[in-house]
């Protein structure tokens, strides 16, 4: 499996996710709570008990979710009114790949999202190809997505995000359906993917190469550093 190194990266320094003054809540209950957030690391994990706010953070951050009072911001744009552009620049990985898989065959599902940007079959025979290659997934390309194993799927659902080149990719809990081999390729992708990551995890021991970790209590960030600090703050309050 060719994996992109980190000396092809697509980062781009002046990246920025901004939130400011976000507050979100489900009915009378509140998820979040005042969060203030600049995100500009290549590397950022989202941590915290369930319940905590994770994964509704990180769903307003290509616009799945609009909060009910603040901004979020992506490269100077409002997730209100420039969600389209947004999402293209912002790729989503669902905790459950069943989620975002719609097609019945791999590269049918890979080609998906292409179709809609109206690009030549050459085009998007070329970038399927691709991202076929970088992922190891041609031996799979005709195969019937419900017949995957759930390492094959998450890369499937990965494939079928970076084949529409965002600068962004967000994970909510990529490791949660993975057996431990799939869970060290998966770690693998993360540490050498060419984007800019943003991970909500439980899987504490992949983190130690990332930027910064960011620990989520009751709707707010309460603890923000790097993992050699941030993590050993979030096993003493889960103790």
């Amino acid at each position: 499996m060719a994996f992109p190194t980190r000396g092809q990266t697509r980062y781009v320094a002046g990246a920025m996710i901004e939130l400011r003054d976000i507050h979100h809540r489900f009915g009378d209950r509140i998820i979040l709570d005042s969060v203030d957030l600049t995100i500009v690391e290549r590397r950022v994990a989202i941590i915290g008990s369930n319940g905590s706010g994770k994964s509704t953070l990180v769903r307003l951050l290509n616009g799945l979710l609009v909060p009910h009072r603040g901004t979020v911001r992506v490269d100077g744009m409002d997730t209100r009114g420039e969600a389209k552009a947004i999402r293209r620049k912002v790729g989503f990985v669902f905790q459950d790949p069943d989620a975002q898989i719609v097609m019945p065959l791999v590269d049918e599902d890979i080609a998906f999202g292409l179709k809609n940007l109206k690009l030549s079959k050459d085009e998007i025979a070329r970038k399927v190809e691709d991202v076929l290659s970088r992922y190891g997934l041609e031996h799979l390309r005709y195969q019937a997505t419900h017949t995957l194993s759930a390492g094959e799927k998450q890369l499937l659902a990965l494939s079928s995000v970076l084949v529409m080149e965002p600068d962004y990719v967000v994970f909510d809990e990529p490791m949660t359906l993975l057996d431990l081999r799939n869970k060290k390729m998966m770690a693998t992708v993360l540490a050498t993917l060419p984007q800019v990551a943003i991970v909500v995890t439980h899987d504490l021991d992949m983190l130690s190469g990332f930027d910064r970790v960011l620990v989520m209590d009751s709707g707010r960030i309460v603890m923000d550093g790097p993992p050699a600090t941030a993590i050993p703050h979030y096993v003493g309050m889960m103790s």
